[in-house]
């Protein structure tokens, strides 16, 4: 399965030189729009004449590109999210985001191009969040508030995570590595959807974000 991709701006999935980009093929069954502007451009591109297409929704839920629930024409459209923490590399997951009229056709052969790529592929309903995000967003807010609270130091609470529960590592130590400003975003756009106060982003993330644009507006001044 191959596919032909269209890019329409900078892409939080596929930053230029990235490896996917070379496997681009002009006469691919399987369109894939990616960057910025994928959304707006999805408008513009007959879906009649493709096999399946895949539209990178960045944070952006699916609905709010296709507009009114589709029909059968738009049982080919998919959309897709390369997962991102924050400003470091994209990870290896890829998440496929389908709708009520999503045809099985369509979402196997999306499926089939990202993981011959080489990608970990999982499928999920059109929420705010998708899988990760909504997962991950509260954990890191709950981890930035225990160092707000004095609870322990971060190295500490890194520590406990990592042994007691096995992860790589821990959530302090990824923000640190990825953007707090970052975090910030994303959680303040998930706060904002759904009003839920696990999605409040933590203190520390607030300050990391107001002190990022105050340099970008010295930057432009």
């Amino acid at each position: 399965m191959q596919a032909r991709i269209l890019s329409h701006g900078d892409s939080r999935s596929f930053p230029a030189g990235d490896a996917f980009l070379d496997t681009h093929a002009p006469d691919g069954d399987v369109l894939v729009v990616i960057g910025a502007g994928a959304g707006a451009a999805l408008a513009a591109i007959d879906l009649s004449t493709h096999a399946a297409v895949a539209v990178e929704l960045e944070g952006a839920c699916l609905g709010t590109i296709i507009g009114a629930p589709l029909g059968e024409e738009g049982g080919t459209v998919v959309g897709f999210a390369r997962h991102r923490t924050g400003t470091g590399a994209p990870t290896r997951t890829v998440e496929i985001v389908t709708h009520p009229h999503t045809s099985g056709e369509a979402l196997a052969r999306v499926t089939a191009v990202f993981e011959a790529a080489g990608f970990v592929v999982v499928t999920c309903a059109d929420r705010d969040g998708r899988i990760l995000d909504r997962l991950m967003r509260p954990y890191f807010n709950r981890a930035l508030e225990a160092l707000d609270l004095g609870l322990a130091p971060a190295e500490t609470l890194d520590r406990t995570l990592r042994l007691g529960l096995g992860y790589p590592r821990g959530p302090l130590e990824i923000l640190s590595e990825e953007g707090l400003a970052a975090h910030f975003e994303v959680s303040s756009r998930l706060h904002a959807a759904l009003g839920e106060r696990a999605y409040l982003p933590a203190r520390r993330a607030r300050v990391a974000a107001e002190r990022a644009a105050g340099q970008d507006k010295e930057l432009r001044q």
